[in-house]
């Protein structure tokens, strides 16, 4: 098992940028692909970002190409979600997730095994 406790969210200005992390313990991190998924009120969860074990594969929801970056530490344990020129629609609660490889669709919610609390994300215009 792992677990996944993200931090980083808070109250922004649109055009604003912040830095989501996710930081995993127990069983081996660079084991597994991560995951951003997001919430935002009265919305099903959708995926955000993907990035293989090894941090050399990304993908991104179109919402969010160009202006939001996934990245990985293996050294620290740490996922990360870099997020530039916020917009109100970015508003939401912010969940990383951890996948084995092989595991299905990276932007489906089932292909992932174990997920964090999430972090609250606001965008204001």
């Amino acid at each position: 098992q792992v677990q996944l406790v993200e931090s980083g969210g808070g109250l922004v200005q649109a055009g604003g940028s912040l830095r989501l992390s996710c930081a995993a313990s127990g069983r081996s991190f660079d084991d597994y692909g991560m995951g951003w998924f997001r919430q935002a009120p009265g919305k099903e969860r959708e995926f955000v970002a993907y990035i293989n074990t090894v941090g050399t594969i990304t993908d991104y929801a179109d919402s969010v190409k160009e202006r939001f970056t996934i990245s990985r530490d293996n050294d620290r344990n740490t996922l990360y979600l870099g997020a530039n020129s916020l917009k109100p629609e970015d508003t939401a609660v912010y969940y990383c997730a951890a996948r084995t490889p092989g595991s299905g669709a990276l932007w489906t919610e089932n292909s992932y095994s174990y997920w964090g609390q999430g972090t609250q994300v606001t965008v204001s215009s």
